[in-house]
């Protein structure tokens, strides 16, 4: 499958996804979302595949919008209100939309600047590793914008509504050190240690059962904004199909064998 502005490589079992467009500092086109969803969608079917990790090409991970575009209202940027409405909902809204029914762990290697529509990709993301100085920010409203593809509401989920509010309003860059710190990223590494920190992240999930981790990540997810009764409704109906699994009679005989298990996905 051709990708455009991005790099789609497997090396099982982990996936990588490169962003690929270094001139614009790896800023959104409408072949880079279409060839996003592709990605996504070739990731899933292919059950070799039990991480991915997304990354960018050059100093930057995602700059967001390209402002070149928004200057000129062409492309994603073209058009009167019900027009970009749609724009809007057609385009760069897949986005996360995709991602919230990937049922595999996505992990952001962030290797540069995460800005605007860049830094809510990664909030859309399992687990962000971020190199050392690295700079994030919400900044829409430095351009006179709102987080169009839904920033704010991943923002506020991953750092809480307080902080994110914080970071919305005023538009100021965090870098990564105080992204630890507010929980915005999960680690911090040197920029030249990043992919194989991700990477080794990546493994320690991809060495157990796929669809106990599928089903894990659904069941966090889903369960977020539901009272407890469902959530445990949930857990019940999803323990129960995984304990008729291979893998977790697989699981169970080699922790009392004491060898490594070998998982097969079924």
């Amino acid at each position: 499958m051709p990708f455009t502005d991005l790099r789609y490589e497997v090396s099982a079992p982990l996936a990588t996804i490169t962003l690929d467009r270094p001139d614009a500092r790896n800023a959104y086109s409408e072949a880079m979302v279409q060839s996003l969803i592709d990605a996504f969608d070739a990731a899933e079917a292919d059950d070799s595949v039990r991480a991915v990790i997304l990354t960018g090409e050059g100093k930057s991970f995602h700059a967001g919008g390209d402002l070149k575009r928004m200057q000129s209202s062409s492309g994603m940027f073209e058009g009167g209100p019900v027009k970009l409405r749609r724009q809007y909902i057609e385009g760069i809204q897949r986005i996360p939309r995709r991602i919230a029914q990937f049922d595999k762990p996505l992990i952001a290697a962030i290797n540069g600047a995460a800005i605007g529509a860049g830094l809510d990709l990664t909030c859309m993301c399992d687990i962000r590793v971020a190199a050392e100085g690295v700079k994030l920010g919400s900044t829409f409203v430095k351009v006179g914008l709102v987080p169009g593809d839904g920033g704010a509401y991943f923002l506020a989920r991953t750092i809480g509504f307080a902080r994110a509010l914080d970071m919305v309003l005023t538009g100021r860059i965090v870098e990564s050190a105080e992204a630890l710190q507010i929980g915005l990223v999960h680690a911090v590494v040197p920029r030249e240690a990043l992919m194989d920190a991700a990477r080794e992240r990546a493994m320690l999930i991809a060495a157990n059962a796929p669809l106990a981790v599928s089903l894990t990540k659904r069941a966090a997810y889903r369960s977020w904004d539901q009272d407890l009764d469902t959530a445990l409704e949930l857990a019940a109906s999803y323990q129960g199909m995984i304990q008729n699994t291979e893998d977790h009679a697989e699981a169970v005989a080699a922790i009392l064998g004491k060898r490594a298990p070998d998982f097969k996905g079924r």
